[in-house]
């Protein structure tokens, strides 16, 4: 990761958890989490707003760097069902944000790739939920790394894959309608101001060429593997493109063909829907997702586990230790994984390998 003078990793992440918030005219949770209507996405100058509030207190909580986050993984379930066809082990990847150094070295400590980066890992699968870019130093080296490592890993005999994130579709929409006005539902707003607001960095924006942007544009949007169920967010929005797998990846594919802003801004709103499977609920609603596309258990990303976890703070205490997320957490009744370990606020980036080792 390039710093600046005077500048270390902490700072760059505490830079970045100031950041880390969703404009007030996207917003799809209420002061707890909890999810809004759909109508509530509003622009920061037309929302009525309680006094005092900010969106951080709002939308995403801000974790103290001083918190030490205690993460629950709940067993495997004995008879999940397992595909048995000589294929590899299984890995999953949380979001990126992208932050290519804590990658690398996460992918190496699997043992997916070598010194060098190359993929070494043979047969083996790998799954990246999404969100490679924004808020981190080299959201384009992420991608153009998950590019070449797709292509090593087929001729080696395995996969790396990659779903979508609503980080994908804000940066498509930031390039293809800029400032376009877009409506939101209550109002007007952009997929550049969006941008701008969730992390965007300039030299991502420079770098990015037609390749990335195909690459980005066919990204599946969910996909079922040895019976998880996989997705980037935590929202049951997903049931609103289609009442199967490739329904809902052919819906989406559509929708951005189209290239029609409105309809591309709906899809992105909706898939910043998060913190639908936490809470009194939660169970249920990853029950209405496996039930209709199947799976025993669903891993997604994008939500942080400090979130879920419901940990509060302030930004004080700059020289304090980050929250300490050590592995996926587990619940919604153990059927839902959170892969989302906060690298964006020192956290830590996850790979992991599925099932889980308990």
């Amino acid at each position: 990761m390039t710093q600046g003078a005077g500048q270390g990793p902490e700072a760059e992440r505490t830079a970045t958890l100031r950041d880390f918030r969703v404009p007030a005219y996207v917003h799809e949770t209420g002061p707890y989490g909890q999810n809004t209507h759909p109508g509530d996405v509003v622009p920061p100058e037309e929302a009525a707003l309680p006094e005092g509030y900010t969106p951080t207190e709002r939308d995403l909580p801000v974790i103290n760097r001083g918190d030490t986050l205690q993460v629950p993984v709940a067993p495997e379930p004995v008879a999940a069902p397992q595909e048995t066809d000589g294929t590899g082990p299984l890995y999953v990847v949380g979001d990126v944000h992208g932050y290519l150094d804590e990658l690398l070295a996460a992918l190496r400590e699997q043992g997916l790739v070598d010194a060098a980066g190359q993929w070494c890992a043979g047969t083996s699968r790998l799954w990246f939920l999404g969100d490679f870019t924004d808020r981190g130093p080299d959201g384009i080296g992420v991608i153009e790394l998950v590019m070449r490592l797709s292509a090593e890993a087929a001729a080696a005999g395995g996969y790396c894959k990659a779903l979508m994130g609503n980080h994908e579709l804000l940066l498509l929409g930031a390039k293809r309608f800029g400032d376009t006005p877009v409506n939101s539902g209550a109002g007007t707003a952009t997929f550049q101001a969006a941008w701008l607001l969730n992390g965007g960095q300039k030299t991502d924006m420079d770098r990015l060429q037609d390749h990335h942007l195909q690459w980005m544009a066919r990204l599946d949007a969910m996909e079922s593997v040895d019976g998880y169920l996989l997705v980037h967010s935590d929202t049951t929005a997903y049931l609103d493109y289609g009442d199967s797998i490739e329904a809902v990846n052919d819906t989406v594919r559509e929708t951005l063909t189209r290239n029609d802003a409105d309809e591309c801004w709906d899809l992105f709103r909706k898939f910043t829907k998060r913190f639908s499977f936490r809470d009194e609920g939660g169970a249920d609603a990853v029950r209405s997702l496996l039930d209709t596309y199947g799976g025993t258990r669903i891993v997604h990303g994008h939500s942080p586990i400090p979130y879920l976890l419901g940990e509060v703070g302030s930004e004080d205490g700059e020289d304090s230790a980050g929250p300490v997320v050590e592995g996926p957490h587990v619940y919604a009744d153990g059927l839902a994984i959170a892969m989302d370990g906060g690298v964006t606020m020192a956290g830590k980036l996850l790979v992991q390998q599925l099932p889980l080792d308990i």
